[in-house]
């Protein structure tokens, strides 16, 4: 999964918030679940993408959707409707020691652990499968573990003929990491993709791996057919008894793709042959969430988050008017937040968004630098920019997806610049264009709508990625393309800082320093809403992420 539009995927939410009839009891999957011990059936999922890939180097899926079917990390989350989330050994047997200095950090592998064709899983495994996400035909997935490693930054990736000394293998079990600095949240970043086992036998052709993986979890791919399904059977190999996160439920999982996030979740109201045994991956559009709040049977099997994820509007800072602070401030009192908060669905869409840190992040504090009411202060608008120079001149060009929703949410923004003199010209591409974009070297736009889910229940996942001047291009998601080499230091100490507390406040402090500068304009805190059919048990989202946790859906026997 890619968490968003352009994002990372990961969010901590407050609570847990699930409407409709038994979606908050204690039975999480409504009327008639079998609870967690379920097993059976075939789940479909139906997705948007017309390709589907579960090649972990390029990989930001989380830890709890589609790609912890297949792969196991070093560890992962435990995710429960009713308490906090938590980082828990997966192939690991602990979430690692570091030492004194907080730079070196060791694991030691679980006995009895394989791939689905019964070879043993090793330390050299995992290795492995570090080395090769720094492979330049491998791009794409999380990169975390690539600022931090020694030696790094000049590694090409292990088709050069090369391994990584900062990544230790002593034993078959046992796996040494050098940092060069100490990183606290470190036990979080080895729960990411990279750190899913490959073995080098098996990478005969690296842009097809994806496609039939070696699995490490309960799932292996059976079939893959490009636009139309892929699907997954039992995993023979795995340990259940290794693995208490995952329920392992369903006997097979398909995912459906090329699937219209409307005829989807059309599909799922209609509850009709498949779709009872399914759910949608994509977020509700607005028009299927309207009706199913409106029709009770339909409701029930409605699922929603509590606030999570920031929706923004990145203003490109280097680039024209945008390079001026004061432009970018009256943009923040000219944005019409009410009308995008109903293009996209109303309240139970989201709640307004002022911070960068999002709601349920440890250390976030709640203010608001540009306070103005839900549509805008235009006059405050207007003054900024005619001290700017720029009254009734000023013209910009929005990239947004081509979809439906996505024009809905810019053409609201658009009217309301316009009542403050600011001309904005949508320029709508496909998915993959948008994203090339964005994350490109070029940065030819003004402005880009986008959401992020931070990578993990830390600060650091919000800001880092967004706004370190290293994250500008080259497929990374500074978006804004801000750079501040004030805010680069800050953010380096706190993510060098070991104390969470401490760290906590530096965060903050980075918070408000970025805000200060305005490189975007904090729109919505969303929440996701989620159908599902009704022989579908267990389909819950916890307090992190905004997401369902897959990994735990029954189906009813």
């Amino acid at each position: 999964m890619k968490r968003l539009k352009l994002a990372g995927t990961l969010i901590i939410a407050a609570a847990l918030a699930l409407t409709g009839c038994n979606a908050n009891s204690a039975d999480p999957g409504g009327q008639g679940s079998t609870g967690p011990g379920a097993t059976g059936g075939t789940l479909t999922i139906f997705n948007a993408a017309t390709e589907l890939s579960f090649d972990p180097a390029k990989s930001q899926g989380l830890a709890i959707t589609s790609n912890g079917l297949i792969h196991r990390r070093l560890t992962t989350w435990d995710i429960t409707p009713d308490k906090p989330p938590a980082v828990v050994p997966d192939l690991a047997t602990d979430t690692g020691k570091p030492s004194p200095d907080g730079k070196t950090w060791t694991y030691t592998l679980k006995d009895n652990l394989f791939f689905d064709d019964g070879t043993k899983i090793t330390s050299a495994d995992i290795k492995y499968g570090i080395e090769r996400t720094f492979a330049p035909e491998l791009s794409g997935g999380l990169s975390y573990h690539k600022t931090l490693l020694t030696g790094a930054a000049d590694y090409p990736g292990p088709y050069a003929g090369q391994e990584l000394d900062s990544i230790k293998t002593p034993d078959e079990k046992t796996i040494v990491f050098e940092l060069d600095v100490p990183y606290g949240d470190w036990p979080w970043v080895v729960s990411t993709p990279a750190f899913s086992p490959v073995p080098k036998a098996k990478d005969t052709d690296p842009a097809t791996y994806g496609l039939k993986p070696a699995a490490s979890g309960p799932y292996t791919v059976e079939k893959y057919d490009q636009g139309v399904a892929m699907q997954l059977t039992r995993n023979e190999k795995w340990n259940r008894d290794s693995d208490p996160i995952r329920t392992a439920g369903p006997d097979k999982i398909t995912f459906k793709l090329s699937q219209d996030q409307t005829v989807a979740a059309q599909a799922l109201i209609a509850d009709s042959g498949e779709a009872k045994d399914a759910f949608g991956s994509s977020f509700v559009p607005a028009a299927q969430l309207a009706q199913a709040q409106a029709n009770p049977q339909v409701k029930e099997r409605l699922v929603t988050s509590q606030p999570g994820a920031l929706s923004y509007l990145a203003m490109n800072t280097q680039r024209g008017a945008l390079k001026d602070v004061k432009v970018r401030q009256a943009l923040q009192y000219a944005a019409d937040r009410l009308a995008y908060l109903t293009a996209v669905g109303g309240p139970i869409s989201g709640d307004y968004a002022t911070t960068l840190i999002t709601p349920g992040i440890p250390g976030r504090e709640t203010y608001d630098l540009y306070p103005t009411p839900e549509s805008g202060d235009i006059e405050k608008a207007k003054t900024l920019l005619a001290e700017a120079g720029h009254a009734d001149d000023l013209k910009l060009t929005l990239i947004v997806g081509d979809d439906t929703s996505d024009q809905a949410q810019a053409q609201a923004l658009q009217q309301g610049f316009a009542k403050a003199g600011v001309t904005v010209d949508l320029r709508p591409l496909d998915s993959n264009a948008l994203t090339a974009a964005a994350t490109g070297p070029k940065g030819d736009y003004d402005l880009y709508l986008g959401s992020w889910q931070p990578d993990f229940p830390s600060a650091n996942g919000n800001l880092q990625p967004l706004f370190a001047s290293s994250q500008i291009g080259n497929g990374n998601y500074n978006t804004s393309r801000y750079s501040n080499p004030e805010v680069d230091k800050l953010i380096k100490e706190a993510t060098a800082t070991i104390d969470p507390v401490a760290a906590e406040k530096l965060w903050a402090q980075i918070d408000k320093m970025i805000m200060t500068d305005a490189p975007i304009i904090p729109l919505t805190y969303t929440k996701n809403s989620f159908l599902h059919g009704s022989n579908v048990q267990n389909f819950v989202i916890g307090a992190f992420p905004a997401y369902p946790n897959y990994l735990k859906v029954t189906l009813q026997q």
